[in-house]
């Protein structure tokens, strides 16, 4: 079984973190400014934006409107949502970035790795074969193929030809 290594977010995960009137997510989800905040996607009840501290390239996560550590809080409706726009994501990326495959789950708590710990959200990770280099653990740099507003513009459009695709009540 091959690992995902990511040294370099040690360091995100280490640093102090500032101080927000709200968690990162909230103010994200109240925000009207999508594109500073790399939002590819609003649904009823969760949203989808690019990670800024990727562990790839396409690094994606889906998010509850709903502010809760757990998956105990989240309606039928609001879960399912979140499993809908998790696959309409992993279609985006697919067609943009050809992964070879994906690490798609979920960090609840600390000690399980959530860098926010107060808000569940859903890691859509694209994955190619030989994806791990030595630039990040002798370098101590990351290599990321492609800008984050660059891969942004690209998802969008993704988005959008998903979208006029697919009907609604699927």
């Amino acid at each position: 079984m091959d690992s995902l290594h990511a040294p370099w977010r040690i360091e995100y995960i280490l640093a102090p973190k500032p101080g927000l009137p709200e968690s990162l997510f909230t103010s994200i989800a109240q925000s009207n400014d999508d594109e500073a905040n790399y939002v590819l996607v609003r649904e009823r009840t969760c949203f989808a934006l690019l990670n800024t501290f990727p562990y790839t390239g396409g690094h994606l996560m889906v998010v509850p409107y709903k502010q809760t550590p757990d998956l105990d809080s989240l309606t039928d409706d609001e879960m399912t949502d979140l499993l809908k726009l998790t696959r309409r994501c992993q279609h985006a990326l697919s067609i943009v970035m050809k992964p070879d495959g994906y690490n798609i789950g979920m960090n609840l708590g600390k000690v399980a790795g959530a860098g926010i710990v107060d808000y569940l959200h859903i890691h859509i990770v694209p994955r190619w074969s030989g994806d791990t280099n030595f630039m990040p653990i002798l370098a101590g740099t990351r290599m990321l193929s492609e800008a984050l507003s660059a891969l942004y513009d690209k998802l969008m459009e993704a988005q959008a030809r998903i979208e006029a695709q697919s009907p609604r009540n699927t």
